[in-house]
């Protein structure tokens, strides 16, 4: 059976197989744009190692890393009046790609509740 990543768009992008914009990277994680934006700045952060979602990631440091990155973005995007961080997880929580990633979201007032 093929591994799981070999097809991941998500894994292709960080493979170098699928261009994408990006904004940051580090050893643990990388940072780009989202091609269907729902805000002006939209920037996915996702981890390099496959991970299918936010239940399936066995590591604390690999969550730590997402999220640092995300705060990182948000700042070197300007985001100084807010922004919004979002993981969605499965089906009924929005997730389409299984690739654990974050969606950081700003450039405009968000609203509450999100949908």
């Amino acid at each position: 059976m093929a591994d799981r990543s070999e097809n991941c768009i998500f894994c292709r992008i960080i493979r170098g197989e699928i261009p994408a914009t990006m904004v940051a990277t580090n050893d643990h994680v990388v940072a780009f744009r989202d091609l269907d934006p729902k805000a002006p700045v939209h920037v996915l952060v996702v981890p390099r190692e496959h991970i299918a979602s936010l239940d399936d990631s066995p590591d604390r440091a690999v969550l730590g890393a997402v999220l640092a990155l995300a705060t990182e973005v948000a700042q070197m995007e300007g985001l100084a009046d807010g922004y919004r961080v979002v993981i969605n997880t499965g089906p009924d929580g929005g997730q389409t790609v299984d690739h654990l990633h974050a969606h950081v979201l700003g450039g405009r007032h968000m609203a509450w509740p999100p949908g």
